[in-house]
């Protein structure tokens, strides 16, 4: 634990500098968050100089910006594993770190976590005060209000660090909000408010106007009026670089015993200058030469899911006005980008509101446009009585492309696309799809523009794992509920749902002396019944491949016809996800430890196959 409360403010001001190198370096290695990380690491100082992160509740939103705190405690030798399977992780951890108060990955929790941790301090009669970092960005979803409601009405004691690294939030009115806004800081500012209202207490009412008049012009041309109303106290804008400035207004804001925002703010990619700034690029980064900026891994040639849900969308738009589409504060990363520039009377975002993005294009639907909800899945689970609510309920004709369906990566626990059939699977009028290759991505979306009621497609995040196998025949249209028998083969069938077909392709080219057959399934709801059915007489060993859940999943779906059917005679295994959450790691890294590689799965197999014999 690095004591920062004991040191002088030159050396907090090196200790930054040797944060940002820190950061810097090993982020430029092993990838990761990067701008959003270095420019909060002034407030994090400043969050450790103030408070005592050994009592108080530190709570993080999102948490990609927490490398600074992950260094000052205790995990400055093992930071050079960040986002490495078995390493530390890239967010908050509270199995990784006793000082690590929640885990966090999605946005906009924060201040609800620090409501109800200061209910239990209130509860338990502590000397303890919950503290809280959430971006301009975060401030976007509804949640974050819902929090703020009723923190300005109970009152308790709680610091909300607005970290505004873009002025999204409020942009300071001309010379006079500036100077006001510095001196709101300060205790000048404090004390002539706390006069203020006791004045207007004890002042016979007619001559109250001027003194209210006063308070309320004050507010106005300040940036805080929003939270003022909502009962918090609010100080700022500040600048977040400035320790000196940082510590001065945390300890008042600390003493103030009552809920209060210190707005900051900060810059992007503080102290590395190619980051520097608003640039979506630097948000999150592979590995990069730092003296450049220049990825060291060569992007591959092979176009990734995204890419080709972006390709084609771009060519369905240009024909149909008629199709529209949103996403939410995901642009980039869902491949919504060129259409958002292309088209922007029907393609939005919405900002961090994933149910607001889901509700928003029922009415949509209803009036004769195409929707299409471009998401990743772990931000859909966000949405989710939206989709039953808003959509599924009505019967209407939203598509939901829900991207990064499977494991992601280095995110981990929070991010991994595991759950999305087994959450959308028992919703009525819910229509389940998944494609597997580039021509069957192209075929799928151009199946749902045309499908007039709810459905949802998944796809991984990267490539298709099935690009470049040896071609088993072209791809056919789809139709509502019907898979395609890729290959014949012999007793043992391999059943494969979106990405998990190229999974048990790959797998059957290891297969030595069995020859298996591969099942395209297509959709998981409905189900292609009859020829399930009719394959359950040819093979008797089944094996699943898909990329999520084995609780609800494919698997489970199949089973759920055999017992409806009275079928005995298949015996089946799954290789799904385990009931568990999937640890973080480089993607072939957390497969092999599950083991779900082409090569453990072929041995897998055999073993039963000989095992039966």
């Amino acid at each position: 634990m690095i004591p920062v409360r004991e040191k002088s403010l030159p050396e907090l001001k090196k200790l930054a500098e040797e944060i940002r190198t820190k950061i810097l370096e090993t982020v430029s290695r092993n990838g990761g968050h990067l701008s959003s990380t270095l420019g909060a690491v002034d407030l994090i100082i400043g969050m450790h100089a103030v408070f005592d992160v050994k009592k108080d509740p530190f709570i993080f939103d999102v948490s990609h910006q927490a490398y600074a705190h992950k260094l000052l405690t205790d995990r400055w030798e093992r930071f050079d594993t960040l986002r490495q399977f078995g390493g530390i992780s890239g967010y908050t951890n509270s199995k990784e770190s006793p000082y690590d108060y929640y885990k966090a990955g999605h946005s906009s929790t924060s201040i609800s976590l620090a409501v109800g941790a200061a209910k239990a301090i209130h509860l338990k009669g502590e000397d303890r005060i919950p503290v809280v970092m959430i971006g301009d960005g975060s401030m976007s979803a509804g949640m974050v209000y819902e929090a703020l409601n009723e923190l300005g009405e109970r009152k308790y004691p709680v610091v909300i660090i607005l970290n505004d690294n873009e002025m999204s939030i409020a942009k300071p009115i001309g010379a006079i909000s500036r100077t006001l806004s510095k001196g709101m800081a300060g205790p000048f500012y404090q004390k002539l408010k706390k006069k203020t209202e006791s004045l207007l207490e004890h002042l016979p009412e007619g001559a109250t106007y001027i003194a209210k008049k006063f308070e309320e012009s004050l507010r106005l041309i300040t940036p805080g009026i929003l939270f003022e109303e909502m009962g918090i106290e609010y100080i700022g804008p500040i600048d977040g670089h400035d320790l000196e400035s940082i510590i001065e207004t945390l300890k008042i804001a600390k003493a103030m015993s009552k809920p209060v925002i210190v707005h900051a703010q900060t810059v992007k990619g503080k102290g590395y200058k190619i980051a520097e700034g608003p640039l979506e690029h630097w948000h999150g980064v592979g590995p990069f030469d730092v003296e450049t900026g220049k990825p060291l891994k060569k992007s591959s040639s092979t176009k990734s899911a995204t890419q080709i849900f972006s390709e084609t969308m771009q060519e369905m738009a240009a024909v149909d006005e008629k199709i529209v589409g949103v996403t939410a504060a995901m642009p980039g990363g869902t491949g919504l980008s060129p259409l958002l520039e292309r088209y922007p009377d029907r393609f939005w975002d919405v900002a961090i509101a994933e149910q607001h993005a889901v509700t928003s294009m029922g009415p949509l639907a209803k009036e004769g446009f195409k929707p299409f909800v471009a998401i990743y899945s772990t931000f859909l689970q966000r949405g989710y009585d939206q989709v039953i609510h808003d959509i599924a309920l009505m019967d209407l004709g939203v598509t939901f492309a829900i991207d990064r369906a499977g494991i992601v990566g280095e995110d981990g626990e929070t991010h991994q696309g595991a759950f999305d059939i087994s959450y959308l699977r028992p919703i009525p009028n819910m229509t389940l799809l998944a494609p597997w290759n580039e021509e069957s991505m192209k075929k799928a979306l151009r199946f749902a523009a045309a499908y007039p009621r709810p459905l949802a497609l998944r796809y991984p995040r990267g490539a298709f794992l099935a690009e470049g196998l040896t071609e088993v025949g072209e791809v056919p249209d789809y139709e509502l509920g019907r898979a395609h028998l890729l290959l014949e083969g012999e007793e043992i069938l391999f059943v494969g749902y979106g990405n998990g077909v190229g999974r048990a392709l790959k797998t059957a080219e290891l297969m030595d002396g069995w020859k298996p057959g591969i099942l395209d399934l297509r959709f998981v709801k409905p189900l292609d019944e009859a020829l399930i059915l009719d394959l359950a007489k040819r093979y008797r060993r089944w094996f699943v491949f898909s990329d999520g859940a084995r609780l609800g999943g494919v698997a489970s779906a199949i089973e759920e016809l055999f017992a409806r059917e009275g079928i005995m005679n298949v015996e089946m295994a799954s290789f799904e996800y385990d009931d568990t959450f999937i640890p973080h790691g480089k993607t072939v890294e957390v497969e092999r430890s599950l083991g779900l590689l082409p090569e453990q799965l072929a041995r897998r197999i055999a073993r039963i196959m000989d095992d039966a014999s």
